[in-house]
């Protein structure tokens, strides 16, 4: 069985992800679709909408073959960590291809671009040090020093302020830094760029943008035309149980109790937290009463709302900056769903698979990695402040992956 892994959030799983999926499928005629899918905290330092089992039956239900976990050090990493966890798994899975969306569309611009930067890396990190010496952000300070090393390329190379195609440059980064055997293919991203709001004209929209109709509205019929069925459904059910979203407002009250139970000095040992941040994070906790407000008071010109998001949730889970160090690849691989076709593919793998395959966690407690996992989905039930939710406390460690 020939198999591609792609690498999703799935927050929620809507029509631009169904169109990635069965084009990936097509584009490199596999049977079998490996989506390896953030837990309930997301790369851009947030909780996710629904919790990663529900995540997980979306995908399941429109079509993706296996859904695999990428461990909470990996999932709310700088985006080259992100790709380093994610790109390990699939090659560990035997995936032969990885196919990624991105708005160039193109893969030997790629190509071009992993070969521009590493042949001029120490020109290109000492721009990009001088340039956050005066004070403006590490993506911005990236991008400028990017201009500088490709102002005089003679080849294609790839835009590298556009989010998509900063995630697969990374992702073919990861593939030749691990020398993995699985091979890129990329898809043009059709109509939404990843922070468009949505359009009531349109079928397809980003989940930025369907997350902010959402909560707006907070009626799932303002989203139903960007998503699949089997989504909706899912959502409904969701819903029906939580009466709750997934959201940095939902978990203010419990986020600001855990930034003041702390000094200003103990919040310095949590991961990215950096640069007497931890003070203005304090500082701010006293005065706010809402997360937009917070937000707003500690922005800042040398930290994205992502990078500051990312700070915020490794504080609520309480991920050291001596954790983050120790975590360098993932140490498993955890299932959450599959379809009996992927069933069928991961048992054909079993006895060739070089990092352990965890379905039940009970006998994996000396695994810091899963517990980091297991302590992260506790907190996200208790940070949704709902009745159904504070019953969900514990269930990761009893689940098994769900079979459709």
């Amino acid at each position: 069985m020939k198999a591609t892994g792609i690498v999703v959030e799935y927050n929620p799983f809507h029509n631009g992800h169904l169109y990635h999926l069965n084009q990936s499928r097509s584009k490199t005629n596999s049977d079998v679709i490996v989506a390896v899918m953030s837990g309930n905290f997301l790369q851009r330092g947030e909780p996710a909408l629904v919790d990663k089992w529900a995540r997980a039956k979306m995908a399941v239900s429109a079509g993706v073959d296996l859904v695999i976990e990428l461990p909470y050090a990996f999932a709310t990493a700088q985006a080259s960590d992100f790709a380093k966890g994610a790109i390990l798994l699939l090659d560990s899975l035997k995936c032969e291809f990885f196919c990624f969306g991105s708005e160039e569309g193109s893969l030997d611009s790629f190509h071009h671009t992993y070969d521009l930067l590493s042949t001029n890396k120490a020109d290109y990190n000492t721009a990009i040090s001088t340039l956050m010496k005066q004070g403006i952000s590490y993506p911005r300070a990236l991008n400028e020093a990017y201009k500088m090393i490709s102002s005089d390329s003679t080849v294609p190379l790839v835009d590298l302020s556009k989010p998509n195609n900063i995630l697969g440059y990374h992702y073919i980064e990861a593939a030749y830094q691990l020398n993995a055997s699985i091979k890129p293919e990329t898809i043009h991203r059709v109509i939404a760029n990843y922070h468009d709001d949505a359009e009531a004209s349109q079928t397809i929209a980003s989940a930025t943008g369907i997350r902010k109709v959402l909560f707006g509205e907070m009626d799932l019929t303002s989203i139903q035309s960007y998503l699949p069925n089997t989504s909706i459904t899912e959502l409904h059910a969701w819903h029906s149980a939580f009466n709750a979203f997934g959201s940095w407002e939902s978990f203010w009250i419990s986020l600001r109790y855990i930034i003041l139970r702390h000094t200003k000095e103990q919040l310095a040992n949590y991961a990215e937290v950096t640069e007497g941040m931890e003070n203005a994070i304090w500082d701010a906790a006293m005065k706010c009463n809402s997360f937009q407000s917070f937000m707003q008071q500690i922005k800042s010109k040398r930290f994205t709302w992502t990078r500051i998001q990312r700070m915020l949730t490794h504080i609520y889970i309480g991920f050291t900056w001596n954790e983050l160090k120790q975590m360098d690849l993932p140490t498993y691989i955890r299932p959450l769903a599959m379809s009996r076709n992927g069933q069928a593919y991961l048992n054909s793998l079993k006895k060739d698979l070089q990092l352990p395959l965890i379905s039940r966690v009970a006998a994996h407690k000396e695994n810091e990695m899963l517990m980091l996992d297991l302590k992260a989905a506790n907190l996200y039930y208790l940070g949704l402040q709902s009745t159904f939710a504070q019953k969900m406390i514990g269930s990761d460690y009893r689940n098994a992956p769900i079979i459709l």
